[in-house]
């Protein structure tokens, strides 16, 4: 069994704030990170694929389509973005880490099937989220 692993680094804004919770409530929660306009990070998104080698390819999957999926499905959609009015598909969502990777796995499941295994956000340097797939133990 192997692993494989790519990196894609992007930049992009967002506001935690559940529209649910009253403003001092969301104040308490989210403190700075509720701030009206948004703040930005420098995400950084680590794709981790899990199988067997082809034997004939040498290769789990071809880190160049690879690549070319992850900028299209992921990389077009956040790069320079406001996650929670320009990305369609965090619609409804608070944008914590921990919600925008589970996104991203719904966008990269199917064109990855079977081989996608773990996905990593990073928000900064110091913090990040592991998301392993719903049901997933």
């Amino acid at each position: 069994m192997h692993e494989l692993t790519r990196r894609l680094e992007f930049s992009a804004a967002h506001r935690l704030h559940q529209p649910a919770f009253s403003v001092e409530r969301n104040r308490q929660l989210y403190g700075v990170c509720n701030n009206e306009r948004g703040h930005g990070h420098n995400y950084a998104l680590e794709v981790t694929l899990r199988g067997e080698v082809d034997p004939e390819t040498g290769m789990l999957m071809d880190l160049n389509r690879l690549a070319t999926l992850l900028h299209e499905v992921i990389f077009c959609a956040v790069d320079h973005k406001h996650l929670d009015h320009d990305v369609p598909w965090l619609a409804g969502r608070v944008s914590t880490a921990e919600n925008v990777v589970a996104a991203m796995w719904e966008r990269l499941a199917g064109p990855l099937k079977p081989l996608l295994y773990r996905l990593r956000l990073y928000e900064s340097s110091a913090n990040f989220a592991d998301y392993y797939g719903p049901g997933a133990r």
